[in-house]
């Protein structure tokens, strides 16, 4: 079996990003990982942890830990059921049945198909795969820090990273992926979207919030809560994480602008981390003194995402324009 599941993704320079900024803009582009997205890195070291004790993995996601999931376990030879919410684009569970996994469509958001997750662990004796909530996932995650700091050379620090929150998972990753680098004193911008916010209603209110519903198009965000763990971390004094909230036509237009400037496309989830840049956020945390005016390059986590091709693009632009 292999060593590990996914690939060292290209760290590339944007010289249109960092002509936006006003300093280096580093993407790490885990849209080019074989499921789709960084996923597979934490879900694929979790699965090969637990195939020795296992007789199959369930899984519930609206798509991309799904995805990561059903491409791990097809190359290991275990069966995978994936559950997952109404709101998944028929192309994604398409892909997911081409990878051989068994496909079932539960509730209406991520929180209904984990529900019945949990319950098929109970019943049927498969092994869980949490899309986000796990210590292995989390250090199958910081894997993408350890990439990037080998690709920067001993010399250069990030100023920032940029990354997209959903339920936590990528967030826990990237601060145990900065600890081990000892990059702790560099700042993690957390980016969500408007009705997909749980980490930003939480950090408000000083406690971990559950979100009455999903009401972003960003469903790949689309946990009502975050993991205690990041929660803990954005509330801690070891580690500074900035959490900020953008609008679902501001992550689309991020979309956008990155499918004309970079020639890649990257689903809704992915648009709130670039819309950090697009959109003007961190030169108003730079004006807050939030971040140094003075700022060393950017790390920007491009996540990637399985729930996005042309049509699905179409789709989420004439939903838009209409709200």
């Amino acid at each position: 079996m292999a060593e590990h599941f996914h690939i060292n993704t290209p760290l590339l320079e944007s010289a249109a990003m960092s002509k936006r900024v006003g300093t280096t803009v580093y993407l790490k582009m885990e849209n080019s990982q074989p499921s789709g997205s960084f996923k597979i890195r934490g879900i694929g070291y979790l699965c090969q942890q637990l195939k020795s004790r296992s007789k199959g993995f369930v899984c519930s996601s609206g798509g991309n830990a799904g995805m990561a999931a059903a491409y791990v376990t097809r190359k290991m030879g275990v069966p995978a059921t994936i559950i997952i919410p109404s709101s998944t684009p028929h192309s994604v569970v398409q892909r997911l049945k081409d990878q051989g996994a068994h496909v079932k469509i539960v509730g209406k958001v991520w929180d209904d198909a984990n529900a019945e997750a949990l319950r098929l662990v109970k019943t049927e004796g498969l092994s869980y795969v949490s899309p986000f909530d796990h210590p292995l996932i989390w250090k199958g995650h910081s894997s993408l820090i350890a990439e990037a700091a080998a690709s920067l050379g001993p010399n250069v620090k990030p100023g920032a990273v940029l990354i997209s929150v959903g339920g936590g998972g990528l967030l826990c990753g990237v601060v145990q992926g900065l600890k081990d680098v000892g990059w702790m004193d560099v700042p993690i911008v957390a980016m969500e979207t408007v009705g997909a916010d749980c980490l930003n209603a939480s950090v408000k209110t000083g406690r971990i919030v559950t979100l009455d519903d999903i009401t972003s198009e960003a469903k790949c965000l689309g946990a009502k809560t975050v993991c205690t763990k990041a929660f803990e971390y954005s509330q801690s004094n070891e580690i500074t994480i900035i959490s900020e909230v953008v609008t679902d036509k501001q992550a689309l237009h991020a979309v956008e602008t990155f499918l004309d400037e970079e020639r890649v496309l990257v689903e809704m989830a992915c648009g709130a981390t670039l819309a950090a840049v697009y959109s003007g956020v961190v030169h108003r945390l730079q004006a807050e003194g939030r971040l140094p005016a003075l700022l060393d390059p950017l790390l920007v986590i491009v996540c990637g995402g399985s729930n996005i091709d042309t049509e699905q693009l179409s789709i989420l632009k004439h939903k838009l324009q209409t709200k």
